[in-house]
Formats: C-alpha cells, structure tokens, sequence
C-alpha cells in the first residue's frame, strides 16, 4: 500500500471543510446534483458515534471494491478499534483499515472533483478537514483485440485501446527494464486528460525528453479527445503536409520505436500511440519487415519506395507526356492512346481531375458507410462509373488504368498519414505538369525534396539518414541488413547509448582485433 498526501496550496480558498454537510452541499451544487454521482453516508465506530461519507460516479469505479474493501472493512475496524481522536481515526483508515492498492489525502475540493471523476472514490469524515481517496478505478473498457489499421501476416495480434494504463502496461510487456521510465501530465483544462511519456531512460535523448515535456506543459486548450490533438500541438511545422509525429496501435511497433531511442506518448482515450522523433523512412516500414527474412523485407521495402514514387508522379506524367511530349511514347502505343482519346471532350489535365477527385469521393464515402456496406459501395462505384465513363466518352481506358495503378500504390504505405500526403500532392503535380510539361513535374519534385530536408522533427532531421547521410544508419533504412548486423541505433536519435547488445558488439570487435 502506498500512501502519499495530496496537497494544493496554490488555492487556500478550495480548502475542504470540517463540516460534512458543508462539504456534501459544495459537492452537490459544483456537480449539478448529477444522478450518477453516489454519496453514502454512513456511521461507524462502537457507538457510532462518527459520520463518514462515502462519494463516487457511478459508471467510473468499480462498486464491487468499494463495497468489500471500503465500505464492509470501515465498519468492522472501526468497531474494533479504540481510537477516539477525529484525527486518529483518519490516520487508522488510512493505514490498517483500506486494502485496496493507493490511498492517499486530500485537503482541497480540486483535487476531490479530479479524484471522483477519475473513478476513485472519496471519503470524508464529520469534524475534519482532511478527506482520503482511494483508487477504485472501475470503468468499462474495450478488450485488447487485433490491430484494424495495421495487420500483419506475422506478428503479434494485439493492440492498443482506449485505457491508458492497458497501453502502459502492454509495452511493459514487451519491454521488462527498470529503464523504462513514464512521465505523466494532464493536459486540457476542461476534460483533464492523461497524458503519458515512455522512454528508455539509459538511452534516449535527455534534451529531446524535455522538449517534449516542455511542449506538453505549453498546450493550453479546454479538452484533448485524441492524440491528434496533441500532435498538433508538438510537432515543429504547423504548415506542412507531411506528418512528422509518427503513430501507431500496435504495442511492438512503440516498443521497437522506444528501443531506437526514440519517446512515445500514450493519451488517454486514444488506441493511437504518438512516437518522436518521426523520420520519413519511418513511414515506410512495417514491422513485418523484422519478422520474416531481411531479402524479403529488403525487396519489399524497394517495392515501397516504388510505389510512393509511382502513387505520386503518375498522373501528371501522364498529362505532360500527352500534352506535351508525344515523341516520348513507342509510335503504336502513341497511336493507341491517340485513338482512345480521340473522343474525349476534354483535356489530359480535366480528365486526369476528374477521375481523380471521383476515386477520392469513392474512397471517403467508402470510409464512411458502415462496414458491412462500405467496401461493396466503394467498389462496385468504381467498376460502374469506371466503366460507364468509357463507354460515354468522357475519359480514356488508358487514363482509367492509370488512375487504378495509382490507387493501388496509395494503399502499400504501412502509415496512412503519408497515403493521404501523397494523394494530396498529384493534384498539384499535374496542374503544374498540364503547364510546363515535365518541366513542371521535375520542378514540383525539386521543390518537394527542398521542403523535405528542411524539415526537422524535435530537432532532427527529417530525410535522416539520407539528408545528412549516414552510412551506418543505411542498414535499416532503404534496405534492411540482417539482425546480427543492426548493432548500433540511429546516430541522430540515441545519442547516449548507440550500441544494442555490449557483450555481443563488444565480442565481435574482439574478434576481429584476434583475426
């Protein structure tokens, strides 16, 4: 049992009285009398002689504890106690009589209001101004299930829900080190959320671990419903579209991230767990990649980077090479695409438009409709208004193979914020390139890869470990090296410890020092 005490001094005018009908009444009125707040009065002692109150939310804690380790072990020990003195009595509940795991004192109503409404529940006594709250937490929540957003053909099937001590304990599983140290804060004025900082104390970054409690303590908002709440907040540039603060629901993902070196933070309320530093490469592994075998992954990954290539540049190539430059195209396939589209009323660049902003509406009303219904919807709109769209005349067949190609390339990324990145940026590629030709498109990506390297998250850089360069960080970057290989962490991230494995690094250097 832990016991600690509570103290505001901050706010002397939120003292709780001695009075506990005055105290009753303050609770009351703050609370709106609301019918889910449960206010036991009950007299104890051999006499009873002593009026206590027992508060909870109804919904919040959990009733069978606070009747069998509150309410049932109150009445017996104080009729067995000889204790007389208000304040002794206290100090006797507190220290023999409650046997659930925290207990803890309270003297104003703030931190009364915080208590209850976090699920603990709240005893105050009859001529005393000093209240005890124990932990009775008890709410419903959502059992550990597999990953939605991010499956794996091997792996762990396990994923983060919306309770966050269920999150810190489940990445406690994975990593079992006294290293691993939580800061915790409340964030939101109003809705109190909490809010914690996991990170391999012996490893990570003591600068980048303050930047982010230091970000955290500037948030100043009335409530946080999700994480993305919070990564707005954090992240270094609010203008660009490319996400810098990584997330994820699967617990060996955040493990593997916090064992780089890296720090991640858990809101409550949220499946979605926030990882800082975010590099761009990181949006582009899975963590299947470390499961199976480092060619296969190694291939996969090259497949990857293909296809955010392909997903990004192949409408507006497309629109410049029609418009601009025929020449480029074998003469029959020149001669094809010219016959498919000698029946077009538009343009490359309106057809591309269209067909692209009609996949998106697809895709999102696809989202959007229960999921029985959903996918059925999006792709039967597809296949009709693909195919009616040819057959009327108003796109090409080629321009719907490309579009399709495109799609399909959108979906490879394991981060869906880099998907939605990508999806945004071929709009304004293919205007560029319905102007210039591929000299638009070459200038888009020149100033793409400009925006890229001048990104920095927490101070890092964000195309790292390609700009700057690092060669022993290219092991696990655009390919993958096998385990025994990955003896050192990123340069740019863990710069306390950089080495994974002493006795086994240190023997391999041995090793070659004898040969």
């Amino acid at each position: 049992m832990s016991i600690s005490k509570i103290t505001d001094t901050s706010q002397n005018n939120d003292q709780l009285y001695s009075s506990l009908s005055q105290n009753l009444k303050i609770i009351k009125n703050t609370l709106g009398n609301s019918n889910d707040l449960v206010i036991r009065e009950v007299t104890i002692g051999k006499a009873e002689q002593y009026t206590l109150a027992i508060i909870y939310v109804d919904g919040l804690s959990d009733k069978i504890t606070i009747s069998n380790a509150v309410i049932d072990k109150l009445k017996l020990d104080i009729e067995a106690s000889d204790e007389t003195e208000i304040d002794k009595i206290i100090r006797y509940l507190r220290d023999s009589c409650l046997t659930v795991g925290d207990v803890n004192d309270i003297f104003n109503f703030s931190t009364l209001y915080n208590s209850i409404l976090n699920g603990d529940t709240v005893i105050l006594l009859d001529e005393s101004s000093t209240g005890i709250v124990t932990s009775t937490k008890g709410a419903k929540d959502r059992a550990v299930m597999e990953p939605s957003t991010e499956s794996v053909i091997r792996g762990p099937r396990e994923a983060f829900t919306e309770t966050l001590r269920t999150n810190t304990a489940l990445i406690r599983r994975k990593i079992k080190s006294p290293n691993l140290w939580i800061k915790s804060r409340i964030v939101g004025e109003v809705t109190k959320t909490d809010v914690a900082v996991m990170y391999l104390n012996d490893i990570a970054n003591d600068k980048i671990v303050a930047e982010v409690l230091s970000r955290l303590d500037r948030i100043n908002i009335d409530g946080i419903l999700e994480s993305g709440y919070i990564e707005d907040f954090i992240q270094d540039s609010k203008t660009t579209i490319f996400p810098t603060v990584y997330n994820s629901e699967r617990p060996d993902v955040i493990a593997g991230e916090i064992l780089d070196g890296k720090i991640a933070i858990l809101v409550d309320g949220s499946p979605f767990v926030l990882v800082v530093p975010a590099l761009f490469t990181s949006f582009l592994q899975s963590a299947e990649d470390y499961y199976q075998h480092w060619m296969i992954s190694t291939l996969v990954r090259l497949l990857r980077f293909f296809g955010i290539s392909l997903a990004l540049v192949a409408p507006s190539l497309y629109v410049a090479i029609t418009t601009f430059h025929q020449e480029m195209l074998p003469t029959p396939m020149l001669i094809s695409i010219a016959s498919q589209r000698e029946g077009v009323p538009f343009p490359a660049v309106v057809e591309a438009l269209i067909m692209e902003v009609a996949f998106e509406v697809l895709r999102e009303a696809g989202l959007r409709m229960p999921r029985t219904i959903g996918p059925a919807v999006s792709i039967v709109g597809t296949l009709v208004i693909g195919q009616a769209a040819v057959e009327a005349g108003i796109v090409s067949a080629v321009m719907v193979i490309i579009v399709a190609l495109t799609a399909i390339c959108s979906f490879l990324f394991p981060a869906y914020g880099l998907s939605n990145t990508v999806r945004a940026l071929r709009f304004p590629l293919m205007i560029l390139a319905a102007i210039v030709g591929l000299f638009g498109v070459m200038f888009g990506l020149m100033i793409i890869l400009l925006h890229l390297c001048s990104l920095r998250t927490f101070g890092v850089p964000y195309l790292s470990p390609f700009g700057p360069l690092i060669v022993d960080d290219q092991k696990d970057a655009l390919v993958l090296f096998p385990r025994r290989a990955l003896l050192t962490r990123p340069r740019l991230i863990s710069q306390k410890n950089t080495v994974r494995g002493h006795k086994y690094f240190n023997t391999k250097k041995r090793n070659q020092k004898n040969v």
